[in-house]
C-alpha cells in the first residue's frame, strides 16, 4: 500500500523534496554571505546601526526567501492536498481501490501518513533552516519585523501547523466536492481564508508586558518608558493622576493660544504607558497557537475517517 501511494503521487513528492532541498542550500549560502560581512564588521561587538545600509542587501534577501515560504501552505494545500482523493473520487481510482482486499481505513491512513510524513519534513527543514539563518540577528536588527507573517510564519512549529492543516483541509475539501479542480479552487479560497484570520489573532497568543514612566507633575514635558528595541509595541498612551488611560492624540489638536502643556496639565495628565510583546515570548506564542492548528488537524484526520467509512467510494 505504502509503495502503491507514492507510486501515485510521486511527482508532487518528489517536487516538494526537490524544492525544499533547493530552498535549503539557497539559505545556507544567503547566511554564509550574512555572517562573512558580520564577521568582518566586527559583529556583535559593534551595532548594525553604525552600518544599516551596509547592511541592507543582506536584509532584502530575508524578504526574497520569505515571500516563498509563507506562501507554502497555499501552495501544498491546493496542489497537493486538494487532489490527493478528489482525484481518486473522480477518474474512479477509488472505487478500485475498495474492490480489493484493503480496507478503505488503511488506504486513506497510509494517504495521509506519507503525505504528512512528507509535509511535515519538508517544512520542519525550511523552519530550522530559516531560524538558522535569521538567530544571529533576531535581536540585534530592529527594522526586521518579527510579529509579520514573513517571520512569525517561518519559523518554529508555526509552519508545520499551517501548512498540515492547509494540506488535510484541501484533503476534506475535495473528499467533500469530489472534483479535482472545484476543490483546488475552494482549498484555495480555504488557505487564504486560513493564513488571514490566523494573522490576526496571532498577536493575542502573548501576554501583555507594561512599562509606566515615572509620575511627574501635571502639564510637565512626558518622557515614554523604554522597552526592548525589537518588542511588539501593542499600545501606547498617557496616564493621567487618577490612573486614567488617555489616547496619544490628547491635546494633539490643543489650540495654539492654549499650548500643548497646558492641554495635558487640565488634563491631569502624570505619566505614560506602553503595552509591549518582547521578542522573547515569539517561541511560546508560536507553540500556543500552534497546538491550536495541531488540534484542528487532527479534528479533520477524524472527519476523514469518519466520512470515508461509508462515503469514500
Amino acid at each position: 500500500m505504502t509503495w502503491l501511494v507514492w507510486r501515485q503521487h510521486r511527482a508532487a513528492f518528489w517536487t516538494v523534496i526537490g524544492v525544499t532541498v533547493l530552498y535549503v542550500a539557497w539559505i545556507a549560502f544567503q547566511r554564509g554571505q550574512m555572517m562573512e560581512f558580520l564577521d568582518g564588521y566586527g559583529f556583535p561587538a559593534r551595532s548594525l546601526d553604525d552600518v544599516e545600509r551596509e547592511f541592507q542587501p543582506y536584509a532584502d534577501a530575508f524578504g526574497s526567501v520569505t515571500t516563498g515560504l509563507t506562501a507554502i501552505p497555499v501552495i501544498l494545500g491546493v496542489l497537493l492536498g486538494a487532489p490527493l482523493l478528489a482525484g481518486d473520487l473522480e477518474n474512479g481510482t477509488a472505487k478500485l481501490i475498495a474492490a480489493q482486499s484493503v480496507s478503505r481505513n488503511r488506504w486513506l491512513a497510509t494517504k495521509l501518513a506519507l503525505t504528512g510524513l512528507v509535509v511535515v519534513a519538508a517544512t520542519v527543514a525550511l523552519s530550522v533552516a530559516f531560524a538558522w539563518w535569521w538567530n544571529p540577528i533576531k535581536v540585534h536588527y530592529a527594522d526586521i519585523d518579527w510579529t509579520t507573517s514573513d517571520y512569525f510564519n517561518t519559523t518554529g512549529p508555526a509552519p508545520v501547523a499551517l501548512t498540515l492543516l492547509s494540506v488535510f483541509g484541501g484533503v476534506a475539501i475535495g473528499v467533500i466536492l469530489r472534483r479535482t479542480l472545484v476543490a483546488m479552487v475552494v482549498t484555495l479560497g480555504f488557505t487564504v481564508a486560513l493564513q488571514t484570520v490566523w494573522g490576526h489573532f496571532a498577536m493575542s497568543l502573548g501576554n501583555i508586558v507594561t512599562a509606566t514612566s515615572k509620575p511627574v507633575s501635571p502639564g510637565t514635558v512626558i518622557t515614554f518608558p523604554e522597552v526592548p528595541r525589537t518588542a511588539y509595541v501593542a499600545d501606547t498612551s498617557y496616564v493621567t493622576g487618577s490612573g486614567k488611560l488617555l489616547d496619544v492624540s490628547t491635546c494633539a489638536d490643543a489650540p495654539i493660544e492654549q499650548g500643548i502643556e497646558a492641554c495635558m496639565k487640565k488634563a491631569d495628565i502624570v505619566g505614560a504607558r506602553l503595552d509591549y510583546i518582547p521578542i522573547s515570548q515569539m517561541g511560546s506564542m508560536q507553540w500556543f497557537g500552534a497546538s491550536i492548528l495541531f488540534a484542528l488537524t487532527a479534528g479533520v484526520v477524524a472527519f476523514l475517517f469518519i466520512w470515508g467509512r461509508k462515503r469514500l467510494v
